[in-house]
């Protein structure tokens, strides 16, 4: 007989687990699941005891993941996004529009496309309970493969996603530039706002210049709305999706310019998991029938 077993483990523990590991804290997952950090600190070891495998160690005065508890967390985090996947489908057997939606999408598509999407959904479909997660496309895609969330609205999936492209709709990027800007212009020289790391955007502006072989100067920002600014101020050029500017444009506060190579062909792309529940199939018919939405080839 092996000395612990797998059936042993409580979904308790294993949220407490990931709760600890998402924050990095004993502090800061007591803080969010509403515990005392002893009961953190005890479910934590009481897991450890049923695996039969050290899962956290003092460091200095904090508390880490061991090798093994770190690749467990991953296999906790599928086990009980599985979980609340099945609980969703159940639910949604014969009464799809009873069900919970998870959908994940980055910044852009969350700020120009998500709201008008689920307004009219959730006025078809008032009992279906919806949540919605924003990152960067390595966030979404991550979420997406620990089945935490049900669909993602992103750029092209990495090759390594399990998901399906369930629909797609044009999205073009173009350079803009402050008013001010545009006589000064020079892509080699001007600086270049950038998004965060794992940004896809980010990724296609770096592809852009480097088969320019340009190595212009370059200003990180932290969100979309952030480059947007910081290229109305006029301190420098973005690359952005034409839908984001639409607004600046419309008022010349932004102006395109021509680079070559652009505009750029990004398609947006919603993406179920490999087994979608009947919620978020439902979802997707909603989102084809919608104007500028196409079923993928």
């Amino acid at each position: 007989m092996p000395e612990s077993s797998p059936q042993s483990v409580t979904l308790s523990r294993l949220s407490t687990l990931v709760t600890f590991a998402e924050e990095g804290s004993v502090v800061g997952a007591a803080r969010r699941l509403v515990v005392s950090e002893s009961a953190v600190s005890v479910a934590m070891s009481a897991l450890s005891k049923d695996l039969g495998v050290a899962l956290v160690e003092r460091v200095g005065r904090g508390v880490e993941l061991t090798p093994a508890g770190a690749t467990y967390v991953g296999y906790a985090r599928q086990v009980l996004g599985l979980l609340e996947q099945g609980w969703a489908a159940a639910r949604g057997v014969g009464a799809p529009g009873r069900g919970r939606l998870r959908l994940a999408a980055v910044p852009t598509a969350a700020d120009q496309l998500i709201a008008p999407l689920l307004a009219a959904f959730s006025g078809d479909f008032p009992e279906v309970e919806l949540r919605v997660d924003v990152g960067s496309s390595s966030e979404v895609w991550d979420l997406l493969a620990h089945h935490e969330v049900d669909l993602v609205l992103a750029g092209r999936p990495p090759q390594t996603a399990s998901g399906r492209i369930a629909a797609q709709r044009d999205n073009l990027l173009v350079v803009v530039v402050g008013p001010s800007m545009l006589a000064s212009f020079d892509e080699g020289e001007t600086t270049w706002l950038l998004r965060e790391r794992g940004s896809g955007t980010r990724a296609s502006l770096e592809a852009l210049l480097s088969a320019r072989d340009l190595d212009p100067p370059r200003m990180v920002l932290g969100s979309n709305g952030a480059v947007l600014a910081a290229a109305v101020a006029g301190l420098g050029a973005a690359l952005v999706s034409a839908d984001a500017v639409a607004l600046e444009l419309g008022r010349e506060q932004l102006v395109v310019v021509p680079v070559e190579g652009t505009p750029l062909v990004r398609p947006w792309h919603l993406v179920t998991g490999p087994t979608p529940t009947p919620a978020t199939r439902l979802f997707v018919e909603h989102v084809l029938s919608v104007p500028g939405w196409r079923a993928a080839p």
